[in-house]
């Protein structure tokens, strides 16, 4: 079964990241103000991006990924600029 990486764009202009068996579901419970308390104290604007993986596994090692990036980071991925995203990325060596 696919699983997902998906992130919110917040009326603050916040963003919430999550992980999810099933996409569609949870998108809608987030907008009906049930999925968790701080989408529904900050209700969500719109999926901004999401990501299959092959097991939910994957999908949280992403999440946990993406939760360590800047703010800057995370926009450049959703904005598609990948040569931001490239600058912003720290060498592991």
């Amino acid at each position: 079964m696919p699983a997902y990486l998906y992130i919110l764009r917040l009326k603050s202009g916040n963003l919430y990241l999550g992980t999810t068996l099933n996409l569609n579901q949870r998108i809608q419970e987030h907008f009906e103000g049930r999925a968790c308390r701080t989408t529904s104290l900050d209700p969500p604007l719109k999926l901004v991006h999401s990501e299959p993986f092959a097991t939910f596994k994957d999908a949280r090692k992403r999440e946990d990924q993406l939760k360590r990036w800047t703010r800057a980071k995370k926009e450049a991925l959703l904005s598609g600029d990948m040569v931001a995203l490239k600058k912003m990325a720290k060498s592991r060596e």
